[in-house]
């Protein structure tokens, strides 16, 4: 009886286990709605704002910001990898490293990269690898709003406006849906209309396409007193808009990835306690019929 009792605790052991994940995955199931919720209502916003940005750097012949000029002084980079503080969340945070390491690898002097990570997973995964770290936020809220990211996007401009980088990139996941999300790498510093092409490449639909370059084409625009101050006020806030939805959409994979696992997890015990059970029963059962046969012996020799 020692080995279904044995049996038995393991039963027990897998159908707590199973309570816990389908509790976490209703949670996360939850936090996936409202961050799917924000990401999708700001997208047209973030991308109108891109598109502002990438129709003012066609004037750069006039425009004499940093923002709009790539900064030939250094060759250093940042990259800005967003990533989660905690796991149980699949796949979500080794792709988005994984991204991170490809765009490291074509860097010949790994001392002209500097971190800003967003995330202790990614903190942890960035120091152990020896990169440099520049910054790292792991204190942001699950459900983040544009104020939570203002010390982000002031360091990551002011920083570029002084000359320390040549160019800022940001490495995060783009949700698609709540089964599909992909890791992307994309240019935040400084603003260029390549940046936006490739945009417009990577949306999937054609009508789309046709119609963000027809938008594109048709932006023209006239500035009346100083540019450069109106543009320098404009950028920083549309550059921060843009960082802010690489969170949001960020945010959104992360809990649908976390759902997603979960969910796997309890499928994943709901099969090992059907399988226990079934080991249970056929232990049980010879247990059962040892005893009849001893029974049985013992009847026959008093007999």
């Amino acid at each position: 009886m020692a080995g279904t009792k044995e049996i038995k605790r393991r039963i027990k052991s897998v159908k707590s286990t199973k309570k816990i994940t389908k509790a976490m995955e209703l949670v996360a199931a939850s936090k996936m709605k409202k961050a799917v919720s924000k990401a999708v209502a700001s997208r047209a916003y973030a991308n109108y704002s891109w598109d502002l940005l990438s129709g003012v750097s066609e004037n750069i012949q006039d425009l004499k910001h940093p923002f709009f000029t790539e900064n030939k002084k250094t060759d250093k980079v940042l990259y800005v990898i967003v990533t989660s503080n905690r796991g149980l969340c699949g796949g979500y945070n080794s792709q988005v490293l994984k991204r991170a390491i490809t765009a490291f690898k074509k860097v010949d002097d790994k001392s002209q990269i500097d971190i800003l990570v967003i995330g202790k997973k990614g903190d942890n995964s960035m120091r152990r690898l020896g990169m440099k770290v520049a910054a790292s936020f792991t204190e942001l809220p699950d459900i983040i709003d544009l104020s939570d990211i203002t010390p982000i996007s002031t360091l990551i401009t002011s920083e570029y406006k002084l000359g320390n980088y040549k160019e800022v990139f940001a490495v995060y996941t783009e949700y698609i849906s709540a089964l599909s999300q992909r890791p992307k790498r994309k240019k935040l510093l400084p603003v260029s209309r390549f940046e936006l092409k490739e945009s417009i490449e990577s949306v999937g639909d054609a009508k789309s396409k046709e119609i963000l370059s027809l938008k594109i084409k048709k932006n023209q625009y006239i500035f009346e007193g100083d540019m450069n101050s109106l543009v320098e006020s404009l950028a920083e806030k549309l550059i921060r808009m843009q960082i802010y939805q690489t969170l949001l959409e960020s945010n959104a994979s992360e809990q649908s990835s976390r759902m997603i696992a979960m969910k796997n997890a309890g499928d994943a015990a709901s099969e090992m306690i059907d399988d226990l059970t079934l080991v249970f029963n056929k232990a049980r059962q010879a247990n059962i019929t040892r005893e009849i046969s001893e029974i049985s012996a013992g009847m026959a020799s008093v007999s």
